[in-house]
């Protein structure tokens, strides 16, 4: 077994077992910088070099204006632009919002652009999540989530922006056969793309602010919006949650809040498919998890996390990374219920189906009261 020796009971939805391996703390937030080059390479365009000396020096001229008026409208804003900030790359800076929160860590993500003309920012601190942006030849700041960044991450969105509308009929209904309501959807913010296609909008919010956008397609053809930092989906649902339940997909999340358990967030990019044998990576390198990271604060106030990853190999090795990286001392791991004599349960909605039809959704267990049904 991936998750140790001991199985305990725990009635109606699934079944647990502890993590059992020995403690590992997670990493401390790093602000170092990871420096992105186009294709890995720089290159000289050969017709720069017959540009005339004059032409070169009015841009230049141009170029350091422009970035000294950037830098006062920034600093008007609270934001101080000290030499470790290099343009076109992103700096982890103190918020001068939030002050870092209780952990006082570097929660802001700055960016100005590699022409020293434009500037945006994000704090990723759970009770602040301050963002704005800035233009060297704009008299306005948007100190706010009302315009779109066009520099890259982190990308201040809107729905607009997006191309998003509500659930039509046709959404609606499929998503009633798989026994998710019109209200949880509504207050979870599933939309559509609008258009001629078919396409589920996971809008992924922080502090009710959008900041990214899952698609899926009935065919399951997935992908996600680009220049956005990866968190996990239903933030704004665990932000004060002792116990946190981790599942393996979006439907999976909305599944267990219709069985009455909110405290439930989804990772973003599904399950690798097997466990990898080297040494955890430091967490600016730890890309595909990096969504762990970007929400460390959050996950460092639970003492109790259920790992409810899907019952198939993937999601094994997906609860067993997870364990990894949060800690085994205080991960659970879900043991979906049997189906018949061969099979059990592959993942939250389809447990919770199972138990819908049978007409026990009102009288589905807390996740405290499955806790207590839980023996060391």
């Amino acid at each position: 077994m991936l998750f140790g020796s001991h199985s305990f009971f725990a009635p109606t939805l699934f079944y647990c077992n502890p993590i059992g391996a020995p403690p590992t703390a997670l990493f401390n937030f790093s602000s170092k910088r990871i420096i992105s080059i186009n294709n890995g390479f720089r290159s000289i365009t050969p017709v720069s070099l017959f540009i005339p000396a004059a032409s070169l020096k009015r841009d230049e001229n141009k170029e350091a204006d422009d970035f000294a008026e950037l830098k006062e409208k920034v600093k008007n804003v609270g934001i101080i632009c000290c030499n470790s900030i290099i343009p076109g790359e992103y700096t982890r800076l103190i918020c001068p919002k939030c002050k870092g929160g209780r952990s006082m860590e570097r929660s802001l993500s700055f960016h100005i652009s590699g022409k020293r003309n434009f500037a945006l920012w994000r704090c990723f601190n759970f009770e602040c999540g301050w963002a704005g942006q800035v233009f060297a030849h704009n008299s306005t700041t948007s100190d706010g989530v009302d315009q779109l960044g066009r520099m890259g991450s982190p990308r201040i969105l809107t729905e607009e922006s997006l191309n998003l509308e509500p659930l039509g009929d046709m959404l609606a209904a499929y998503f009633a056969k798989r026994m998710i309501s019109k209200d949880t959807l509504k207050r979870n913010h599933v939309m559509q793309m609008a258009g001629d296609q078919i396409i589920i909008a996971f809008t992924y919010r922080q502090n009710g602010i959008l900041i990214g956008c899952k698609y899926r397609t009935l065919e399951k053809r997935f992908w996600q919006e680009k220049g956005t930092d990866k968190v996990l989906y239903g933030l704004d649902d665990v932000r004060e949650a002792d116990e946190i339940i981790i599942v393996e997909g979006e439907i999976d999340k909305l599944s267990l809040e219709e069985a009455g358990i909110p405290n439930c967030v989804s990772v973003p990019n599904g399950a690798p498919q097997a466990i990898t044998s080297k040494e955890l990576l430091p967490p600016e390198e730890d890309t595909r998890f990096s969504y762990l990271w970007n929400c460390k604060e959050l996950l460092d106030k639970a003492s109790r996390i259920v790992l409810a990853t899907d019952g198939d190999l993937p999601g094994q090795a997906l609860a067993e990374e997870l364990a990894r990286r949060l800690g085994r001392e205080r991960c659970w791991q879900v043991c979906w219920p049997k189906k018949d004599e061969f099979s059990s349960y592959k993942d939250a909605n389809e447990s919770c189906c199972r138990k819908f039809k049978q007409g026990s959704r009102r009288t589905m267990p807390s996740l405290r009261q499955l806790h207590e049904r839980f023996e060391h």
